[in-house]
């Protein structure tokens, strides 16, 4: 199964970061948050990555150009019978990884069907690059064929961003709640489209979130795999040094490989 991550808008609330790159390469530890994404994948055997590109998506392309000489102690024979000799191995081994330039200006839709010749007939699953979380992948996909409709998305509870503070008809407070988690589900990516998702999709404008979803649930083709457990999207410079506070004290849900 192909993992298609978006990895082609701009980042414009985490402007700290992504001025010079984009928002996939901001790192999480010494790692890119993008390098995290796909090692979780990898940990429940899903090698295979479509990395749909946009913002400054040629140092996406040069990150996975240079990974092995980055990666590896090397010996380089310089002049013409250039020739180099890698002395180890990165724990990454066999992941393969397709770079697709998908617009500038494309939106997810957009983008998603540019790549469709990359994933062929089957099953694929899109997420976003700029997202961690600790999805039972083996569980969701369990669940996607189970139900046979065109579409899955990962849902999960959110915290409030403010602490609530309950009131009664005396106007006395009786108690106050330091950011609850809210009732309402919200799309955390993780999404399973099987091949007929590409008939929803219409041009470089098409944001997948918007008209794609509404149709698919207008006609009981989407389905909700509720995630109750930990999802953080790096919208925010905030939430970058929350992300990396977690990484660097060893309490990262989302690391699960050894």
């Amino acid at each position: 199964m192909k993992v298609v991550i978006l990895c082609g808008g701009q980042g414009t609330r985490l402007r700290e970061e992504t001025e010079f790159r984009p928002k996939p390469l901001v790192p999480i530890g010494e790692r890119p948050i993008l390098w995290h994404i796909m090692k979780y994948f990898a940990h429940f055997g899903l090698r295979e990555f479509v990395l749909c590109l946009g913002y400054r998506g040629h140092m996406i392309k040069e990150y996975f150009l240079n990974y092995e000489a980055m990666n590896n102690d090397f010996t380089i024979c310089l002049g013409r019978r250039h020739s180099i000799r890698y002395h180890n191995a990165h724990d990454e081994q066999d992941l393969h990884v397709t770079l697709v330039d998908t617009g500038l200006a494309s939106m997810t839709g957009g983008r998603v069907l540019r790549i469709r010749r990359y994933v062929g007939e089957e099953t694929f699953l899109v997420t976003y690059g700029d997202g961690v979380a600790d999805v039972d992948l083996n569980a969701l996909l369990a669940f996607h064929r189970e139900h046979q409709r065109i579409a899955t998305i990962s849902t999960v509870r959110p915290g409030s961003r403010f602490g609530v503070v309950e009131i009664n008809d005396r106007q006395e407070i009786e108690r106050f709640t330091e950011k609850p988690q809210m009732d309402t589900w919200v799309n955390a990516g993780f999404m399973l489209f099987n091949p007929q998702i590409f008939d929803y999709l219409d041009g470089d404008d098409c944001v997948l979130e918007r008209e794609p979803l509404e149709r698919l649930a207008l006609e009981r083709q989407l389905m909700a795999y509720r995630h109750p457990g930990f999802f953080f999207a790096m919208d925010t410079y905030r939430e970058y040094q929350m992300l990396n506070a977690l990484w660097e004290t060893g309490n990262a849900p989302w690391k699960v490989w050894a």
